[in-house]
This record gives C-alpha cells, structure tokens and sequence, in this order.
C-alpha cells in the first residue's frame, strides 16, 4: 500500500485555488492506499480500498477486540481485498482501537495510564468522513460490519447515525452488554488486552452510556436499515484447525455467548416487527468464519448502496 497523509496547512492551501465546493483530492479508480487521518486521539491509520471505478460508496470493517496497531486485520486475516476487488465501493479499515469497543469513552483508561481518551464514535462518525469526502467518499452513502468487539459497535454507530449508514452487520457481535453480569466478562476480557477499564469506557454498570451502546436496547432506532447479524453455535470446524487447541477452547466459549446475543438479540427485533436476516451457523470465535459471513453479506452491501 501506498501511504498518503493530509496535512490541514497543505489543504487549505489547494482549497484555495480549486473552484467551490470541488474536493481537495480525488481518488484513483481501484488501488490501495494507506492514510494518515487527524483526530482528537492523535493521527489515526486508515487503509482503504479505492471504488472500482470511482464511485462514493464506502463500506467501514470494524476489528474485534485485539485490534492490532498496525493494520487492520479485515485485510491480513481475510480476503475481503480480493473479495470488493471489482466493486464500486471503497473498503475503509480503521487501524488501531483495542479494546476500545468504538464509543467514546468516559476518560482515558485509569488502569494503564492511556494517554488520551478514546474517541472512536467521533472518529468514525465525524472525522473520518469528512476526511475521506475530500477524496470524493460519500459521507450519507456508506456501510459498516464489525466482528466481535466490532458487532455491536458497527449496530451502535448505525442506530445513532441513521444518516451515515444505509447498511450494518454484525459478525459474532456481543450485542446485549447490559445482560446481567455480561459487564464484568468485558471488564475480564479487556483488563487481559491492554489493561483497559471498562468503567473508564461506560461508566459502573447500570450508567446510560451501557443502554445507549447497546444493540438490544437501541433495537427501535435500526428500523428499516438493512441489517446481517450471524453467530456460529460454538462447534469448531475444519477453520479451526489452523488455530490449535487452546485457542479453539478459548473461541468456543466466547462464540457461546456471541450466540445467546445474537438469540436475545434477533427475539427484540422480532417483538418489534423489525426485519434483518439472522444467521446461526456452525463455527466458532475465528476470522475464517467472518470472511464467509462477509461473503453471504456482499451482495447485500452492494444492493443497499447501489454499488454494483
């Protein structure tokens, strides 16, 4: 990937002399590129696939909660490159935010001395976009999916900004925090990566930001958006062999609870006469499964965006 950074003194500068109202930049036709985007957390990666033939659509693929700081792992873990390769839609994977859950948190995180606060929903809501429509990326036309972590994150920012996103999808989404003691299972599952608190993110148990970043609870505002939400039942498969044992076990147990979500999840829509396709399979707690979720997912992100 080629890497590109836009620095706000250097586009004031072109905006100037361009006509009103054009983009600062616009992207090539296909190709991938890297990009360095401004925030209030400081710099933030961005890899992006360009549009095919360079259209506006754009879809955002939300890691899960190991985010690696260096790229995201749609690209390395999945084939989700080669699987848009020929669509007029641009891939954008936000590098970075472990443990983060997307939202914008309380503080920085008091039990490892984070730096700066976490503010992914800003970033990914706000920032973002109006970086990426310098480029000719559409800030009403786009799609968000997540995996794990990023499940109910990519249902959270779709429920809260209905005018961003036409589709969302949730692979394995831990979509109910506020079920009874699903918060201390985070707050074990996050002090393990990075050493974050979670009370730093939502506040104790019981504050609104738990309901107000909760899929379940939030179910009335997906209304009418097209929506995928998938779990395995937990039973490993031939996927899993690359894995070992140990990480199977641990992929079995997470995908559980994935499951019983995604159960209490899809009986809400259903009490609320709200449609999306739900999707149990076999598998576990593992990107192969993802991918094949993002696959079955494809054409429906497409045909929300007209993206063809």
């Amino acid at each position: 990937m080629t890497t590109a950074v836009l620095i706000s003194s250097i586009g004031a500068g072109v905006a100037a002399a361009a006509p009103i109202h054009a983009p600062i930049m616009r992207a090539p036709a296909g190709g991938t590129q890297d990009l360095w985007v401004p925030s209030s957390m400081g710099p933030i990666k961005v890899q992006v696939q360009w549009a095919a033939r360079g259209g506006s659509a754009a879809l955002y693929l939300l890691d899960g909660l190991r985010a690696p700081n260096d790229h995201s792992q749609w690209t390395s873990d999945t084939d989700a490159l080669r699987q848009f390769a020929g669509d007029n839609v641009t891939l954008v994977f936000p590098v970075g935010g472990h443990s983060s859950f997307y939202t914008d948190w309380y503080r920085p995180s008091s039990t490892n001395h984070q730096a700066t606060t976490y503010k992914w929903e800003t970033f990914l809501t706000k920032e973002l976009p109006a970086f990426l429509a310098k480029y000719g990326v559409s800030r009403t036309n786009n799609a968000i999916v997540g995996a794990s972590m990023g499940g109910n994150a990519a249902l959270i920012l779709a429920a809260h900004h209905r005018n961003q996103f036409r589709f969302a999808g949730s692979f394995s989404g831990f979509l109910h925090p506020t079920f009874p003691l699903w918060s201390e299972a985070m707050r074990a599952a996050m002090r393990d990566e990075g050493n974050f608190d979670v009370d730093d993110m939502w506040g104790p148990a019981g504050d609104a930001a738990w309901t107000r970043n909760d899929a379940t609870d939030q179910a009335e505002s997906l209304r009418g958006l097209p929506m995928y939400v998938t779990s395995g039942n937990g039973v490993p498969g031939l996927p899993d062999v690359p894995y070992g044992i140990g990480n199977t076990v641990n992929a079995m147990g997470l995908e559980a609870m994935a499951l019983t979500a995604t159960r209490i999840f899809g009986d809400r829509l259903a009490a609320l006469r709200i449609g999306a396709r739900i999707d149990i399979g076999m598998g576990t707690h593992t990107w192969p499964y993802w991918q094949q979720a993002l696959t079955t997912a494809h054409p429906m992100i497409l045909d929300a965006l007209g993206a063809h």
